[in-house]
This record gives structure tokens, sequence and C-alpha cells, in this order.
């Protein structure tokens, strides 16, 4: 099944079926370019540790930290680095986020198939979603009115694009902002004249990704950063992960369990040491 499937609804929300055996719970908050990989590698680790139940769900990065500093959750999916807003929240409330790597991942600019142009520069998109290129015509596409998707600003993949791509110039008022990876999938699919973009592992033959600086987006490039905009997916626990959550921790990283999965899904498994 594709990731657009998997992930249609502009909030991801899911639990994913727990064992009647189940014990215990886990529950995992937070990045909808996360949660794929999480849904993937948690069927297979409940399937091993039958007593362990996974309570799964979307949302962005930045309300799966809250959920993890608020203690509504045990583990926080997140794809960027925490802020320095969040960590001084946790500390009043005496969390200690810890974060984990678990993947690579590239944003991909997409556009629709029908769509002529198939690279453009890193000035050329901070153009775009400042508002500056309004139309195709004037990067020699079709005439025709640029409509802009970005993701919303909880997203994790926002703040991505907002540093490597905007450097922190502001995205245009008029951008149609989305909620989900998969949300902005079915946006561009819909509009011949649309650009968003998404983690690798979103694209699928309803969307075109584009080239970036001459660059393509793969898997060696993004572990290198000569895909201009490459970062690592992330998960963040209280402290040091200990029992149920160490279990789960150390399946992910596991290069024939976990780190399978990642690349299972499209996305890149951690370099092994």
């Amino acid at each position: 099944m594709s990731l657009g499937k998997i992930c249609a609804c502009a909030v991801l929300s899911m639990a994913v079926a727990a064992p009647a055996m189940a014990s215990s719970q886990i529950v995992i908050n937070g990045s909808t370019t996360v949660l794929p990989v999480m849904q993937k590698a948690g069927e297979a680790f409940m399937a091993a540790h039958p007593d362990i139940h996974l309570s799964i769900s979307g949302g962005g990065s930045g309300n799966g930290i809250k959920a993890l500093i608020e203690g509504q959750c045990a583990v926080a999916m997140s794809s960027r680095a925490i802020q320095d807003k969040e960590s001084k929240a946790a500390a009043a409330k005496g969390v200690k986020p810890v974060a984990t790597a678990i993947a690579f991942d590239a944003i991909v600019p997409v556009v629709h198939p029908d769509n002529k142009i198939k690279s453009l520069t890193s000035a050329q998109l901070r153009d775009i979603y400042a508002g500056k290129i309004k139309n195709w015509k004037d990067l020699g596409g079709k005439d025709g009115k640029i409509v802009v998707i970005s993701r919303d600003t909880s997203s994790g993949t926002f703040e991505c694009w907002h540093e490597l791509v905007m450097k922190k110039t502001r995205v245009m008022p008029g951008a149609l902002m989305q909620a989900s990876n998969g949300a902005v999938i079915q946006a561009i699919a819909k509009n011949p004249n649309a650009i968003g973009y998404v983690g690798l592992g979103y694209l699928n033959k309803s969307v075109h990704g584009l080239t970036v600086d001459g660059k393509e987006p793969t898997a060696a490039n993004a572990i290198s950063k000569v895909w201009p905009i490459s970062r690592e997916l992330y998960i963040y626990t209280n402290g040091q992960p200990q029992g149920d959550v160490k279990k789960l921790v150390d399946y992910l990283l596991d290069p024939a369990k976990g780190q399978k999965n990642v690349a299972e899904i499209g996305y890149i498994p951690m370099p092994t040491k």
C-alpha cells in the first residue's frame, strides 16, 4: 500500500490494533513524516512483543513534543530537532527530552505530473514561497498562477523548509497550509498549477518530484547533505529510554528489523557504524 493511501487524512491518527495479551501500553504521538515508520515498525514490534501495545497518532512534530512535555505520551515523533522554547518548557516541567535519530529523509518539492517544470534552484523555490514569483511562465512553464501549498506551522517539515529553503523568510500569507504529507500530495494531484513539498517516502505517481540546484533527492545525497533539503528523523523520550520503551528503540535501530522497515517504506536507514 502506498504512503499516500496510508496517510490520506489531513491529520493522521491511528492506534495500531493491540494483541489480546497486551499488558502494557506505549503512547506515541507527533510527526506525520515519522508516522509511517512507526506504523510499519510498530506492527512487527508488537508481533514480537505481544505483551506491549503501541498507541500511535500523528498531528505534527510540535504537538508530539508538547505531548511529551505534558506527560501525554512516552515517545514523541519529530522531523526536526527540539526548539529552545520547547527545551525550556520541558525543563520547567522536569522533563528531559532525549533525541534518537531513527532515519534520514529528503524533503522534496513536488508539482503536478502535467507541469513541464522538472528542476528549480533553491533561490527560485524561496521566491515562489515568498510570493515573489507568481506565474509558471516566469520559470519557463505554461501561463498559470502558481498555487503554493505548504505544511502548517506545527509541522517539523515546515520548520525544516523554513530554515533550509526560506532562510527564515516568511512564507507568503496566501499559501494553502496542509496538516500532513498526505494532504499535500492530494492537493498537488488535483491542481496542475500547484507546488508543494513532502518527505521522500511520500513520492508517488500522482505527483512529480523536482531536482533542486541540479541535485537528485537520493539516499546518498540526503546522508551526505548534497541534497540541500535533508534532515534526520527523530523520536524523543523523557530521559534515556528504559523498559518497554528501550525495547522499542532497540528494535527501531536494529539494521535487520526497524531499519529494514525504514527502507521498506521509502525512507533512508541510518548509516551503519
